[in-house]
């Protein structure tokens, strides 16, 4: 199997939306291995983000960056097809509202893009349990999805665990709340893909922050690979 491999991903919520380009290119630049786009369509949580007219733009200036959307959704299948039209590499998406999860996975891989399966902070980890082998991913989220710069949620970290002992190659994003100050929590857990806004998009030096959360995701895995 191969070695897991850490994963920084910074959310662009927090960032200047009006120069999205711009911030994007400035993150990759900084290190970021992906870029982690939050949809929200204002029905599964309060807040409306952008849609996929947005992603394919992006993609038209970024044509080799990782994209992944977290599709805060009422209908995750609605969109599909739009977001592989703007060529997503990950669709991750949350179970809560679908009634059809393995439907919604097959959809996603039939389109070309790789499966993440979302969980709120008050979803057992246990309910996706018989999806996961569906899956590419599975995203924990510390905060209440739909609004930036929300307190990490310490108490979210058994779930990661939980998943880290069941599925040891499986990567796990953990996501809200997350900087120097907690990365610690998250990648003795198990989290090997990170996102992270505010900590990262408002630094003064982002480099330094990704490669810090880089450095305590790696120290985690190189200790667990030498067990």
């Amino acid at each position: 199997m191969p070695k897991l491999c850490c994963k920084i991903g910074p959310s662009i919520l927090n960032a200047d939306l009006s120069q999205l380009y711009i911030e994007s290119q400035r993150l990759i630049d900084s290190g970021a291995d992906y870029l982690h786009l939050d949809v929200m369509d204002g029905i599964f949580v309060p807040n409306l983000t952008f849609g996929h007219p947005v992603v394919k733009c992006l993609r038209n200036k970024l044509p080799n960056a990782m994209l992944e959307t977290h599709m805060m959704v009422q209908n995750p299948i609605q969109w599909i097809a739009p977001m592989a039209d703007a060529q997503v590499n990950q669709y991750t998406f949350h179970t809560e509202p679908c009634d059809d999860v393995p439907l919604v996975c097959r959809k996603i891989k039939e389109a070309g893009m790789k499966v993440g399966l979302a969980i709120k902070p008050n979803t057992s980890v246990t309910l996706i349990e018989d999806f996961i082998d569906m899956a590419d991913m599975v995203l924990v989220m510390t905060v209440e999805p739909g609004f930036g710069g929300q307190k990490f949620m310490k108490d979210m970290m058994p779930k990661v665990k939980w998943l880290r002992n069941n599925y040891p190659n499986l990567d796990i994003e953990v996501d809200g709340g997350v900087g120097p100050n907690t990365i610690d929590y998250c990648a003795k857990a198990g989290a090997n893909m990170i996102v992270s806004g505010t900590a990262i998009i408002q630094a003064e030096n982002p480099p330094q922050v990704i490669k810090l959360l880089r450095e305590s995701v790696n120290k985690e895995i190189n200790l667990n690979a030498s067990v």
